[in-house]
């Protein structure tokens, strides 16, 4: 009996997840009958209020004071709702990720996304060579891989699943409809990712999250871990690596960027860096959010010191310091206006 109590306490979550697969397909349908304007604006609406009254919110405030130290507590708490807002639209945006990306560099009139260096992106699908593209949770952080699958750049995305079954399993749906390849992050899955490379193609990925067997890098004035598959794929490969940063604009527009490819630190031998080249790509990120800081999705853990290895710590600490919008790094990669 005590068995089967202990089974059903460790399998709630995810049988309470499965339960409201119907209640999250009712408010796609509603976003969709709402159509984009409306629903993203209840979205934030919605989170703008919700959002405060949570424990995430706590975790976001905490996170603007040690990047933003010198900034008034009345600036943090007006990022953190606008980092509220951003999410909600985001969230309500999913249902309409089929019709959000609409630019087309032949048209004359208005749309509803535009591209910024997209010569690059057609470098990288012509190229006839493999290519790495690292991103952020900015914005709505889904478009550059609508953006890839709409202009045929052979790309395939790395995703971390949603906790909840239902949202994954949403959230997998939606990208199967609109975006090219798909390689969730698991255990295993980095065989897949470099066959990816191994094969000509490209791959995406988001570089602003924690990770467990990271690199040491410093972000926003704070070392933290990063996943250094990019860095070492490029070591191995020799392939280019650019950045792509999506910047939400008035009136439920867009504007994806895409930087040159840039030019990664070397170790003695000649091999790429990989801590080195990790933190070049996260300084770029730090770049981005320090523009636009109320797009970036401030709730996440994204620095947990106790995880840092002593050693490494010390070895971070010393590197030199990183300017906010990275202009070392930005200076030797001709222009990395993103």
């Amino acid at each position: 009996m005590l068995r089967l109590a202990l089974l059903l306490k460790r399998s709630y979550p995810r049988l309470l997840g499965y339960a409201t697969i119907p209640l999250i397909r009712a408010l796609v349908w509603l976003a969709r009958s709402l159509g984009p304007a409306r629903s993203t604006a209840s979205g934030a609406g919605l989170l703008r209020r919700i959002g405060p009254l949570l424990p995430a919110h706590q975790t976001a405030l905490q996170n603007l004071r040690a990047a933003f130290p010198e900034m008034p507590e009345a600036e943090r708490r007006t990022i953190a709702l606008e980092a509220w807002d951003n999410l909600g639209r985001t969230g309500a945006e999913y249902a309409h990720l089929d019709s959000l990306f609409d630019y087309d560099p032949a048209a004359t009139g208005p749309s509803r996304t535009e591209v910024s260096g997209i010569e690059h992106f057609f470098a990288l699908r012509d190229d006839g060579a493999p290519g790495l593209i690292f991103s952020a949770h900015l914005a709505n952080w889904e478009l550059p891989a609508i953006c890839a699958a709409r202009f045929g750049l052979d790309a395939t995305a790395v995703f971390r699943p949603p906790n909840n079954p239902a949202a994954a399993r949403l959230v997998q749906e939606v990208r199967r409809r609109s975006m090219g390849g798909l390689a969730a992050s698991k255990p295993g899955a980095v065989f897949a990712m470099r066959d990816v490379v191994e094969n000509g193609g490209h791959l995406g990925q988001l570089i602003d999250q924690h990770f467990t067997r990271g690199v040491v890098v410093e972000f926003l004035g704070r070392p933290c871990l990063a996943n250094p598959l990019l860095a070492k794929l490029v070591r191995h490969y020799e392939c280019p690596v650019h950045g792509v940063r999506v910047v939400r604009l008035p009136e439920g527009r867009f504007r994806l960027e895409l930087t040159p490819p840039l030019i990664l630190p070397r170790a003695a031998d000649g091999t790429i860096d990989v801590p080195g080249a990790m933190q070049a790509m996260t300084a770029v990120v730090e770049g981005w959010v320090r523009e636009n800081p109320g797009q970036w999705l401030w709730m996440h853990r994204r620095w947990r010191p106790d995880m840092l290895p002593e050693p490494r710590m010390a070895s971070a600490a010393s590197r030199p310091p990183v300017e906010a919008s990275q202009a070392n790094v930005i200076s030797q990669n001709a222009d990395q206006t993103l």
